[in-house]
């Protein structure tokens, strides 16, 4: 590697050190070329002539299936296996065994190193080990770029310097326009091989200590920002930054001649793979945060840890993935919003962006390749778009959007304190939903008159192990005393499904969505739910406790629920526990069965949550994350509308109060409808909480509710432009403002 000449002559020189080393009678290269093909670069053992010649596509042969799967593969028959594919050009009829293995950089598969020997071999672990440690060596110059035009496995597409525009996800709503900032924390290792491993451990040593010295410092920032959300997060990544198993792969790959940063590579990419093909959603999301981990460690091995970043004073970071611990690296103050390639709702910096409230896009593919340092970009949260290089036309709307939006604000404050009312005298509670303490200060901003759904599960999924009753006791009275008095609804653990916990084990299911998860999981793990509704007892001594059970679809379901609910109100008598003023027990309606059973629900619950998210997709069987179908049934559809007018019908007659929790309250076209069908709690985004009052207020509900009853038996797909109409010749406030919760 460190020898001069061409890297062709060096490459084929490698792999003549590789066959005499390893006593084998083959050693060949194969490269990745462009559209997925490997190409026989080098070989020793071969014919000669195949070299350039052989190709193989990603999963063709035992070459492409290691390639496919980015892991070793050791035949003492390799003719006898399934994917072997026969090159009469190569010559190599009369080997019979092969060891084969990645060449793998920054997480991706570059070629196939592989041996081959004439009689049957099995390969030792040491054996493969070692020609993984030399294949992480050819891998840094396969991408040097002299063998292999990097641009060409690159996109084949010139994005120039035109205007772009990406669809992504948004995980956190808001609008914002500012200059890109492009996070690419890794740095280019200069040695890959070291002559001391015994310097190269103590170098390692003083970079993990300097390291965690590091992270502890950022514990106490993360602390000071008044979230205890973030502070898990932050303090969950320090246990990983612990863990001794990274820590001995690391020291273990030094012994076998590498560097201390190519230790760090080596691992670094060896956990990415590994949690890569893990199907858990929760567990593939640590794998930035040991991306993140590594990065830091290179930093301090290079001794390049200051973390200060100069920044635009309209910073929008750009990134592949991002760690928990960067935007206090950044100074989150300064960032306007983030643009992420990766990331879902259950990611670290997916919750941690909601509590520092900062605009998040994530899988934006090709972000990276397509926005260039300090392009001016157009952030749209609310929708999931991120705008590269925008035209003046789209700068131009976007002022506007941002005008009206400031406009919409100045109206929202204006009725913050007046009363939530219709025109014709109908009170509308508005409240809000939240998942993190940091959002309870919305309740006081907005006016809002309590929290109707408050998701207990995100805390259980930042944690590294499941909290004991007294943290969850803890947990709940914070939020409790936060509230200042105005009512809290909580509910029990929703997880399950692409919700899991990193310390709960479950099983990866075909269906997850109709699956084992929320009340389901409950019942079946009965000691997680008591312990949980012991926290909230204790919680809740002397004051009002409100607590709903997720996914029920029968009533039997809620009766087990409840009759634990009983048992453990009867320990905490017994104990001499101070028991809550009052106990309010209901059920989250989002299965159509109860619709079925609502008579005799309606004798047992204190009060129904309606959530709509869950219920619109069972009762259509639409799955509403799939972009084939996920909008091809609309809320405003008349055969939902007519259904949840049933329901208000029966728990108006019940004198059971009913409060929708779900997206569909949080819009003020349906939440018009939702007036209309006789709803008069309403559980929002907190951001959504201005616009669904300005509606309560311009709203005659009795004349909505005479338009709308007649069209519920019509044959239309959706009476949405229906209600637009009607709210605009009555002026009717709709604020047409996405917002997700």
């Amino acid at each position: 590697m460190a020898g001069s000449g061409a890297a062709q002559a060096r490459l084929d020189k490698i792999v003549r050190l590789i066959a005499a080393e390893m006593v084998a009678e083959v050693c060949s290269c194969y490269l990745m070329r462009a559209g997925e093909v490997l190409e026989l670069f080098a070989t020793v053992g071969l014919n000669p002539e195949a070299v350039h010649r052989t190709r193989l596509r990603v999963g063709e042969g035992i070459i492409g299936d290691i390639a496919a799967h980015a892991r070793p593969l050791a035949l003492a028959n390799a003719q006898s296996h399934p994917n072997f594919a026969y090159r009469p050009e190569t010559g190599e009829d009369p080997y019979q065994s092969l060891c084969g293995v990645p060449l793998i950089r920054s997480g991706r598969v570059r070629g196939v190193l592989a041996i081959q020997n004439t009689q049957r071999r099995n390969y030792s672990e040491d054996e493969i080990e070692t020609l993984e440690t030399i294949a992480m060596v050819v891998a840094e110059l396969v991408t040097a770029g002299e063998l292999v035009n990097p641009q060409e496995i690159a996109s084949s597409s010139d994005v120039g310097l035109l205007p772009q525009r990406i669809n992504g996800m948004g995980l956190n709503g808001g609008l914002v326009m500012g200059h890109a900032v492009l996070h690419q924390p890794r740095l280019t290792l200069r040695e890959m091989v070291a002559e001391d491993p015994e310097e190269e451990l103590a170098r390692l040593r003083r970079a993990v200590a300097s390291m965690h010295s590091a992270i502890d410092d950022l514990v106490e920032v993360g602390q000071a920002t008044g979230s205890d959300e973030y502070a898990d997060i932050l303090e969950s990544y320090r246990m990983f930054a612990q863990d001794r198993g990274w820590l001995a792969r690391i020291g273990e790959a030094i012994l076998q001649g590498l560097s201390a940063e190519a230790a760090v590579e080596r691992a670094q990419n060896e956990m990415r793979l590994r949690l890569g093909q893990v199907a858990d959603p929760y567990l593939r999301e640590r794998q930035h945060d040991f991306d993140d981990l590594a990065n830091r460690l290179l930093k301090h091995l290079a001794g390049k840890a200051d973390p200060a970043v100069a920044l635009p004073e309209d910073a929008i970071l750009v990134a592949r993935s991002l760690g928990p611990a960067d935007l206090l690296d950044y100074g989150h103050g300064r960032l306007r919003g983030l643009v992420l390639e990766e990331g879902t709702a259950a990611s670290h910096i997916a919750i941690v962006a909601r509590a520092l409230e900062i605009p998040l896009v994530t899988r934006c593919a090709r972000a990276l390749q397509l926005i260039e340092p300090l392009d001016p970009l157009i952030l749209d949260g609310n929708n999931g778009q991120v705008f590269i290089r925008p035209a003046e036309d789209i700068v131009e709307s976007f002022n506007h959007s941002i005008r009206l939006t400031t406009e919409r604000r100045r109206l929202h404050r204006e009725v913050r304190d007046l009363p939530s009312v219709t025109k014709d005298g109908e009170p509308v509670s508005i409240m809000i939903n939240a998942g993190l303490q940091a959002e309870l200060a919305h309740l006081e901003s907005t006016g809002a008159e309590g929290v109707g759904l408050y998701r207990t599960e995100i805390p259980f999924m930042v944690r590294a192990d499941y909290p004991d009753v007294s943290q969850q006791a803890e947990l709940y009275r914070n939020i409790l005393d936060q509230a200042g008095g105005r009512a809290v609804t909580f509910r029990t653990l929703d997880v399950g499904g692409d919700k899991t916990l990193p310390y709960f084990s479950g099983y990866e299911e075909e269906n997850p969505a109709l699956g084992w998860r929320a009340i389901r999981i409950g019942l079946d793990r009965p000691a997680m739910l008591r312990l949980q509704i012991r926290g909230m007892i204790r919680a809740a001594s002397g004051r009002e406790l409100r607590v709903m059970f997720p996914l029920v679809a029968e009533v039997r379901e809620f009766d087990d629920a409840r009759a634990l609910m009983s048992m453990e109100l009867e320990r905490a008598k017994a104990e001499g526990i101070e028991l809550p003023r009052d106990v309010k027990v209901g059920v989250m309606l989002e299965v159509p069965s109860l619709l079925w059973q609502i008579d005799v629900l309606l004798k047992s619950v204190d009060f129904v949550a309606l959530g709509t998210n869950d219920l619109h997709q069972y009762f259509f069987a639409a799955d509403r994350n799939n972009a084939r179908i996920g909008h091809r049934y609309d809320v405003l559809a008349p055969p939902f509308l007519g259904a949840l007018a049933t329901l208000f019908d029966r728990c108006r007659a019940a004198r059971v109060p009913v409060c929708v929790c779900g997206e569909m309250a949080s819009r003020p076209v349906e939440a018009m409808a939702l007036i209309a069908l006789g709803a008069r709690t309403l559980s929002v985004a907190p951001q959504a909480v201005g616009s669904i009052k300005a509606l309560v207020r311009s709203l005659d509900a009795s004349r909505v509710q005479a338009f709308l009853t007649p069209m519920l038996r019509s044959r239309d797909h959706s009476l949405r432009h229906k209600l637009r109409d009607f709210a605009r010749d009555h002026g009717v406030s709709i604020d047409d403002v996405a917002v997700g919760t």
